[in-house]
């Protein structure tokens, strides 16, 4: 009878923790998860990659994980899902859902100047190119630019691109033209991430700071294989979504990153 009473005393502890931490009628990160007891939100610019993350659209609270196909996910690893659109191809994966939205925010931002990534073999693929006209050919290992194309900034041509970056990037090319980082400069918009095929990548979305202590916690997100709704994942801690910032080893829910994992753009 102790025992039974233990564990529905700690059921509700739980339930109360959570209902004062998520406000699942929260429409972004800020408004939905609150940072528990003794943390803050730390602070950050307004027009940051940061502020970006933390103002994306979410989706409503209990929705699923769909997979390019309109298969729900199977696997529950998520809290929340953001309202980012998929391609009905399997193209946006981890690495792809991360570009995406490093280069969406660039977009808005109009730095077109910064949108550049790389593709599996080396080659830098500004978006500028595609903007004056010019397009990547690849055949067989080979790839090269070609002039002649649709000039412009919009959205159209835009997509053009991403789309391309998808077919030819991936957590190789991104682990690659990253920057190594240590955990003590860890900032939002930074990824922990394993390149390699297969290799996996997660985004740091949110950071809060006990003043006292100067422990930091965080949120993180992800997309997977197949093609699937970028999703905020849960946790194992305490804290759940949150997740200690450490300098070791980070379990996620689908995968494990060793110590110096982290890297930034």
């Amino acid at each position: 009878m102790k025992k039974i009473f233990s564990a529905i005393l700690v059921f509700f502890c739980i339930v109360s923790l959570f209902s004062q931490q998520i406000n699942k009628s929260g429409k972004t990160l800020v408004e939905r998860f609150l940072p528990p007891k003794n943390y803050n939100r730390i602070h950050i610019n307004d027009d940051s990659f940061g502020d970006f993350l933390r103002n994306y659209p979410l989706k409503e609270y209990n929705s699923p994980v769909l997979l390019y196909n309109g298969y729900e996910k199977s696997n529950k690893v998520h809290i929340s899902v953001f309202d980012m659109p998929l391609l009905n191809v399997d193209l946006i994966q981890c690495a792809d859902a991360v570009i995406k939205l490093r280069a969406e925010y660039l977009y808005q931002q109009n730095r077109y100047s910064e949108i550049m990534f790389h593709i599996t073999n080396g080659m830098a693929v500004p978006f500028e190119k595609y903007a004056n006209g010019e397009r990547v050919i690849v055949s067989g290992d080979k790839a090269a630019w070609k002039s002649g194309f649709k000039r412009g900034y919009d959205r159209k041509i835009f997509d053009e691109y991403l789309k391309f970056i998808y077919s030819y990037a991936g957590t190789y090319s991104l682990s690659r033209e990253a920057k190594t980082k240590a955990i003590s400069d860890i900032e939002i918009g930074d990824f922990f991430i394993y390149g390699g095929s297969p290799g996996h990548v997660v985004l740091v979305l949110d950071i809060a700071v006990d003043e006292s202590t100067g422990k930091k916690i965080m949120l993180l997100g992800q997309s997977y294989m197949s093609s699937q709704d970028f999703h905020i994942l849960k946790s194992y801690d305490n804290i759940n979504p949150w997740y200690y910032i450490e300098d070791s080893v980070l379990k996620t829910p689908e995968w494990t990153f060793q110590k110096g994992s982290l890297k930034g753009f």
